[in-house]
């Protein structure tokens, strides 16, 4: 027992050593990758069975264009050119707002969570609450969101105590966009949610009495801490109700996480980004000319 524990040490240390030693010969660029790589979860979605009924089925193009992502590898086939009228580039392509891309990935993280909330057994899921107005209160950070109509993303009950409110308000952020990669991946998660926090936490406390998490998340699926705790309270609730495992249902989760955050940002890189379709709008006169012609045809 005791040689085998030693054994287990020391491959522990020569794996650590070569892993640290493989690091130091990257450049910025590759060490931000390999960060987002190894952040907890992050690549789970590649050794998860391809189960279509739980949304776990990619195609070639998303598997080739996600790993083209992940390790700063070029795109092939796409235009120069960004519809928007910009040079095109990975970097480029997550951040265009032209083709509702940015605010897929949002919106897709935001429906998934209140599912999950929903499964789990919180009460009073809510997409896009509404807060209470100020009347009178006043919040000491001048960032703080008075408006009021103001609202957050997603709101449940029973998530941390029985009947207790928790808010939620997500961003999916680029995490090759020259603001995020200049920082580590750590320091860039933290400012994100200091953010939200700035805007929206004082006022969740003090006025709706309740609790809020900002949950971030990278374009490469690295979560805060934040979010990674919520989620874990999630899957205490889901395992108690189901009668799983704590592991198994954590697991499942990430699973469904990541899969979320793969579609959408191979979404943003192949996506159609052009002008809108028009619609053909047919009035009553159209309508009245096709019968008649119908009616006229059938007579000979």
């Amino acid at each position: 027992g005791i040689n085998a524990e030693y054994g287990k040490q020391w491959y522990q240390r020569r794996v650590r050593g070569l892993s640290e030693k493989f690091i130091s010969t990257m450049n910025a660029a590759e060490k931000r990758h390999h960060e987002e790589r190894a952040a907890r979860g992050a690549s789970i979605w590649l050794t998860t069975l391809p189960l279509r009924e739980h949304g776990f089925v990619i195609n070639k193009q998303e598997w080739w264009d996600y790993m083209a992502v992940r390790y700063g590898f070029e795109l092939e086939g796409v235009p120069h050119i960004c519809p928007c009228g910009k040079t095109n580039s990975m970097e480029h392509s997550l951040s265009c707002a032209k083709g509702g891309f940015v605010y897929l990935r949002h919106n897709q993280l935001r429906d998934l969570t209140a599912n999950l909330c929903h499964e789990a057994g919180c009460k009073d899921v809510t997409v896009e609450p509404r807060l209470l107005p100020l009347t009178g209160e006043t919040l000491k950070l001048k960032s703080a969101n008075t408006a009021n109509d103001a609202r957050l993303d997603v709101s449940a009950r029973g998530v941390w105590s029985p009947g207790d409110k928790t808010f939620l308000d997500f961003r999916v952020f680029n995490s090759l966009a020259p603001t995020n990669a200049s920082l580590p991946l750590e320091r860039a998660l933290l400012k994100h949610e200091d953010e939200k926090k700035r805007v929206y936490n004082e006022r969740v406390l003090e006025v709706e009495k309740s609790t809020f998490s900002p949950v971030v998340c990278s374009t490469l699926g690295a979560f805060g801490e934040e979010a990674i705790k919520f989620y874990r309270q999630i899957a205490v609730l889901l395992a108690n109700k189901t009668g799983q495992t704590y592991q198994t249902t954590i697991r499942y989760i990430r699973q469904r996480l990541q899969f979320c955050v793969l579609k959408t940002t191979v979404a943003s890189l192949r996506g159609f980004k052009g002008n809108k379709c028009t619609r053909y709008a047919a009035d009553n006169n159209d309508i009245n000319l096709l019968y008649q012609y119908n009616n006229l045809t059938h007579a000979f």
